[in-house]
């Protein structure tokens, strides 16, 4: 009859604050305060510690607090057979495709090089690129892909999207599954990876699917670090087929600063902060599920443990 906040982050004492103003009924409890481990029946989690959740003999749901759940599943001795969900979220989905844009356009006007040339006292104007001449390829059409590919289609660019099934949104054309994958890449110009973490997707942002994409493709990564192969990308930038890369998230985080792409002048980078979950969006369908939980009603934004997402 009782939340547990299980995270590293600092910001325990946030979602405390939040889910306890929303629902004052409701006992909410960080991890690492002493608290009533066999009242717990629901464990709200980001990135948590490896085997805590052991620690809670009647837990009935695990509720990822972000749109990513990977991190449960690497969790081997997470309690797989309870229900799992994440967070689906309008204000989520918007901060992620704003950030996406702002990393397109930034390529596409030279803003990048130009802070370069400008810590080099160099003036050195460039011919920038046009949104009408480009095509963005966004891999992964959940939530987070298709607000994103809406937004493109309003800015003027050209969009497709590569999925597992095929999705409907207009003017966006849709690709399917491995046979449609090398006529997906071999469109795109700038490539946008917002695939779930799995076992089948891991590492899949390799050498074999960059050399698939046209000759200067941009690529950026706003999904998980496990996506890349980061020998791959800093070869296909060093051999010039890639023309440069936006990063946000990565193998280890913080990136260890010995880490090549600290310095690498084709890599742009951000500290994993690209759509971060807003407390004041996310805790009604926190405390929602909550609700039915409680009433053994069907919970919302169910994980398929199928499908890892």
């Amino acid at each position: 009859m009782a939340i547990v906040i299980i995270r590293q982050d600092g910001k325990i004492p946030e979602w405390k604050e939040a889910l306890s103003a929303a629902s004052s009924h409701v006992p909410i409890y960080s991890y690492l305060e002493e608290h009533p481990k066999e009242a717990i029946d629901m464990a709200l989690v980001w990135k948590h510690p490896p085997g805590t959740l052991r620690a809670y003999p009647n837990l009935k749901c695990i509720s990822g607090s972000g749109a990513g759940v990977d991190f449960i599943f690497e969790d081997k001795e997470a309690p797989l057979h309870l229900p799992i969900t994440r967070v689906v979220d309008q204000v989520l989905a918007q901060d992620m495709s704003e950030h996406v844009i702002g990393v397109i356009l930034a390529y596409l006007k030279n803003l990048y090089t130009y802070k370069v040339d400008q810590a080099n006292r160099t003036w050195k104007p460039l011919p920038y690129k046009r949104i009408e001449d480009y095509t963005v390829g966004i891999l992964g059409m959940g939530a987070l892909g298709i607000v994103l590919a809406k937004d493109l289609v309003r800015f003027g660019f050209k969009v497709q999207g590569w999925s597992n099934s095929r999705k409907k949104v207009e003017t966006v054309k849709s690709f399917v599954g491995q046979g449609e994958l090398p006529d997906f890449l071999g469109t795109t110009q700038v490539l946008v990876c917002l695939l779930p973490l799995t076992q089948s997707t891991a590492g899949i942002l390799n050498k074999a699917l960059f050399q698939q994409l046209p000759k200067d493709a941009f690529v950026i990564n706003v999904a998980r670090g496990g996506h890349l192969v980061d020998e791959d990308l800093l070869e296909m930038l060093d051999n010039g087929h890639l023309s440069g890369a936006g990063l946000d998230v990565y193998h280890k985080e913080p990136l260890p600063i010995s880490h090549p792409f600290w310095e690498h002048p084709k890599i742009h980078m951000t500290p994993h902060y690209a759509s971060v979950s807003d407390t004041r969006s996310v805790v009604p369908q926190i405390l929602e599920n909550y609700r039915r939980l409680r009433a053994g009603e069907p919970l919302l934004n169910l994980v398929s443990k199928e499908r890892g997402y």
